[in-house]
């Protein structure tokens, strides 16, 4: 419970404390938030205010809240983090032992906490790399049976290693931008024996659900991280939609995989849950029936977050139809595992890459992360609400994606 009024049903409840970036009308420079139920705490103002002098170790790096990315924050690792946000907790606790630091000083809280209907988001962190992984094994064998059939429907080294693309860092954007339907080369007939490709505007656009993931240190190039020492890394996660051009995936996907198919957008949520928030929900995902290397294997098995995840479609005409729900306990690989793949060549990840999980799914028909498997590829309709339906995303959709637990 907080003394500040929040609703019981509100994503950011207490027991959250998500950060991003945000402006104001009054304000135009970005800078760090705190999401606390239809609010958001302004830590530079809060620290202007002397909101942190309970706190040493706080107030010594409070020039970070004045950053304009959380990359300054992130760097200085989960330690710290935990630090600042268990005393945010205490602050802003309905039984606060300092109430004179923010609930009672009517001045502090005039400046420091702001409606959240009243600012506008940026992208988080200064994202250098973005890496998207394959593991969530229901949708790379519902894929896989799409494309390959059912007696191939996984790839020899599915179980055995996680699979990723690197993607492209730049058209990763936050929740609410318009995303623009990409153009490129499309085969009308894949199954021709001469195939001629045309130029134009992608006809099959998807949705892919995912979680993602921020980095906030760096490892030295040519020293892996191990997978007993890769939690250390993890900043925060988001929702992310990995929009994707199945017409141009078609295509171009051999023998390297996805580019023009994924590169003109990425979206993810602009409020990063840390690290700590997500540790109380972790348990076991799917059973891996390989035996694993060395450097893949944990000694816990409740290490994937067990989030709650749905997708919901509104179209032009203002209908809207929750199309999947489904949970992230449907991953193969855990972060750690991917963390520890990523390096085990000796790449240095660095404060702000993100990591996305790919597509999470159901085992059964109904929570697929994607229209490419609801449809089946095209062949069955998804009925929405209001007498429409769906095999593509059509000009004016809308996807929303939401995650929770607990």
């Amino acid at each position: 419970m907080s003394w500040l009024p929040l609703q019981p049903t509100s994503l950011f409840s207490l027991a959250n404390i998500p950060f991003g970036i945000f402006s104001t009308p009054n304000n135009s420079t970005c800078r760090p938030g705190i999401a606390i139920g239809d609010y958001v705490l302004d830590p530079q103002s809060f620290a202007n205010g002397g909101g942190f002098c309970a706190s040493v170790d706080i107030q010594q790096h409070v020039a970070v809240f004045s950053a304009k990315t959380l990359n300054p924050f992130a760097i200085l690792g989960r330690k710290f983090q935990r630090t600042v946000r268990e005393y945010l907790q205490s602050i802003l606790s309905i039984d606060t032992k300092n109430p004179e630091i923010l609930r009672d000083n009517f001045v502090l809280r005039k400046d420091a906490i702001i409606s959240l209907f009243d600012v506008q988001m940026h992208r988080p962190l200064d994202i250098g790399d973005y890496t998207d992984f394959y593991a969530g094994i229901h949708h790379a064998s519902n894929v896989g049976k799409i494309l390959r059939g059912p007696a191939n429907a996984l790839q020899p080294n599915y179980t055995h290693m996680p699979i990723a693309y690197h993607g492209r860092a730049s058209s990763v954007v936050i929740s609410g931008t318009a995303i623009r339907r990409p153009w490129g080369q499309i085969v009308p007939n894949l199954k021709a024996e001469t195939k001629v490709p045309i130029l134009g505007p992608s006809e099959k656009l998807d949705f892919e659900l995912e979680l993602g993931l921020f980095i906030c240190q760096e490892n030295t190039m040519g020293e892996p991280i191990s997978i007993s020492e890769a939690e250390k890394y993890v900043f925060g996660y988001v929702l992310i939609n990995d929009w994707s051009a199945r017409d141009l995936q078609s295509w171009e996907y051999v023998p390297l995989g996805p580019f023009g198919a994924k590169n003109f957008g990425t979206s993810i949520s602009a409020w990063v849950v840390l690290a700590d928030a997500i540790e109380t929900t972790k348990g076991s995902g799917i059973q891996n029936s390989s035996q694993l290397l060395p450097y893949l294997s944990e000694n816990s098995l409740n290490s994937i977050p067990q989030i709650e995840l749905e997708v919901e479609i509104t179209t032009a005409k203002g209908h809207s139809t929750t199309i999947t729900r489904t949970n992230s306990k449907n991953l193969l690989w855990s972060w750690p595992q991917i963390i520890a793949h990523h390096t085990i060549t000796g790449c240095n990840l660095r404060p702000g890459d993100l990591l996305g999980s790919g597509t999470i799914s159901g085992a059964e028909p109904g929570p697929e992360g994607s229209m490419m498997e609801q449809t089946q590829n095209g062949k069955v309709p998804i009925q929405l609400d209001g007498g429409e339906e769906r095999t593509v995303l059509l000009d004016g959709d809308t996807i929303t994606l939401r995650g929770w637990a607990g």
